[in-house]
């Protein structure tokens, strides 16, 4: 969605949208392609029907932009706001995460990494969109700054009384096997 929204007819001056988000486009399919390469027929068969749907959702999308709206404002404007709400769940995915943090008080569960370049990924894009004045960049990414900052202070909060050898609450399908020796 993003690089649709980079592209001249849609959102002139945008090329940096466009090529970051290629790059990370194309970084994704060798990783979805992997997986598929991998993964047994069960995953990889509900693999497919997601993309499936996510490749009919955006010809939609840009059938929809190229035919019925014919100024770059208004295609800004519908593409931007799609931008906008899926780059909020983007952002906004870790909150059941950062739930369970706060009841289990343990961030083991909860990567790092992962929140540390939620952070920096939405204080970059920030930077960028406060510098192009672009409200559609702008508003997601100052959102993601601020739900990575969270974790950030959660992951800081919680660190010392996480219990690193626990394993947590085993899940009704997980069985547990003794520590006796069985003949």
């Amino acid at each position: 969605m993003w690089i649709f929204y980079g592209l001249p007819v849609v959102h002139p001056d945008s090329i940096l949208v466009v090529t970051i988000n290629g790059v990370g486009l194309l970084i994704e399919i060798v990783y979805v392609l992997i997986f598929l390469t991998y993964s047994n027929w069960p995953k990889r068969k509900k693999i497919l029907i997601a993309l499936l749907v996510e490749v009919i959702f955006m010809a939609i999308v840009v059938f929809i932009t190229m035919t019925f709206l014919h100024t770059t404002k208004a295609r800004s404007t519908l593409v931007g706001l799609l931008c906008i709400v899926f780059n909020i769940i983007m952002y906004t995915s870790p909150l059941t995460v950062m739930r369970s943090v706060i009841k289990t008080k343990s961030v083991k569960f909860m990567p790092f990494y992962l929140s540390l370049a939620n952070f920096c990924n939405g204080l970059v894009w920030l930077i960028y969109a406060l510098l192009k004045f672009d409200p559609y960049i702008t508003i997601p990414n100052g959102l993601g700054a601020l739900s990575g900052a969270i974790q950030l202070i959660l992951y800081a909060t919680y660190y010392k009384t996480t219990n690193w050898d626990d394993d947590g609450p085993l899940e009704s399908s997980e069985v547990q096997l003794s520590n006796r020796n069985i003949p």
